[in-house]
């Protein structure tokens, strides 16, 4: 009797936060599903987020963002990175991955930079409506790259003709969520409204939404059932806001059943980075968007402006994101409850529930090993 085959490892390179760890996730999960191990390269920020993570191990790989433009900063952000990427090539030498798979910033670099050194296959996966800065360094030395929207490498064609569109994949808990149809409140009745900030919350949600909900008329307000992630330091006064008000509200630093409390909201406000949007899109909820302005390559605003033009979403930039502009946005919805359902069934058309197991496939094709085929055109 022959001994087993022992199964293709994919090393998944990942940022450590969950704006890139949860598509790593939802790709983990569709490779495992197809006989291959997974192991992931992150950095020491993972902790927070990649407990959960779907790997067999997981590997620290020492790494750093450029924070500043002086020569002392950057040969401290230059020699991190060479010691990142020299342990990466030693790793891989024992590992020996059939293929790396970066899914942005800064902490992929030298993973995928040790992977192309080895002549491993290397893929990249940009989540946002606009490349990254690590994953513009990295895409011209790569073989592939997945996009999560399309157009996204249109300005060059030498990165186009490696791109493929599969959408941004979510993870299983959004899937569940995602079988949940849509209803649009009353006319009057409960109005469910989901607040929250991205993976780590957002101050300005505090500073906005409870003075925004005092604006609002007593009739919407009455009927307002509201969830709204708050840092630990701003919960006492939002609540205080709320009890004041007579305003039911359930307020905690973080959720992690987000998917689940997604699915049940009428209207989320948010921000709107690449996984947030991937999730509300592929759930199908209508949102108000307030993209993070200060990012340097304007990710936020680029995927907000995805949704606004399938009509999915409302976008408040940050300088017009008042308590006042708020309180009108939800208050007109609020007499209109059937423009919801629109807004949601639009959300919905811009999802793509199999984008895990899209590039799955993909990277299957890259690293030459036998799989599935699915269609990716």
């Amino acid at each position: 009797m022959g001994l087993a085959a022992t199964p293709p490892l994919v090393v998944v390179a990942a940022g450590g936060t969950g704006g890139h760890l949860f598509p790593a996730e939802a790709l983990a999960v569709a490779l495992g599903n197809r006989g291959v191990t997974v192991d992931l390269a992150t950095d020491e920020r993972a902790v927070h987020y990649g407990h959960t993570f779907p790997a067999r191990e997981t590997h620290i790989i020492p790494s750093a963002t450029v924070r500043g433009r002086d020569p002392l900063s950057l040969a401290r952000t230059g020699l991190r990175l060479a010691q990142g990427s020299l342990r990466a090539f030693a790793l891989f030498g024992r590992l020996k991955p059939a293929a790396v798979i970066g899914f942005g910033g800064y902490p992929t670099i030298p993973p995928l930079l040790a992977a192309t050194w080895r002549r491993i296959p290397t893929l990249l996966h940009e989540q946002n409506g606009v490349m990254g800065r690590a994953n513009k360094l990295l895409a011209p030395r790569v073989r592939a790259i997945a996009t999560s929207f399309p157009g996204v490498l249109d300005k060059s064609p030498a990165l186009a003709a490696k791109g493929t569109h599969t959408g941004n994949p979510v993870r299983p808990a959004v899937i569940e969520a995602a079988k949940l149809l849509y209803v649009a409140p009353g006319r009057p009745g409960p109005i469910n409204l989901l607040v929250f900030g991205g993976s780590q919350g957002a101050r300005i949600m505090a500073d906005i939404v409870p003075p925004a909900v005092e604006l609002m008329p007593l009739g919407v307000r009455a009927n307002l059932v509201l969830t709204q992630q708050t840092r630990s330091e701003d919960l006492e006064r939002v609540r205080a806001i709320y009890d004041r008000l007579g305003v039911k509200a359930e307020l905690a630093p973080f959720f992690p059943d987000l998917p689940a409390r997604i699915a049940r909201s009428h209207l989320v406000v948010s921000r709107s980075g690449a996984s947030t949007v991937a999730e509300l899109a592929a759930i199908g909820r209508p949102a108000i968007l307030v993209p993070l302005p200060h990012a340097l390559d304007q990710d936020q605003l680029a995927n907000a402006r995805v949704l606004e033009q399938a009509g999915g979403a409302i976008r408040i930039d940050q300088a017009a994101f008042t308590p006042e502009k708020l309180a009108s946005e939800i208050a007109a919805i609020a007499v209109e409850p059937e423009r919801l359902a629109v807004m949601a069934q639009r959300a919905g058309v811009a999802g793509a529930l199999d984008a895990a197991d899209r590039l799955a496939e993909l990277v299957l094709r890259v690293a030459g090993l036998k799989g599935e085929r699915a269609d990716l055109t």
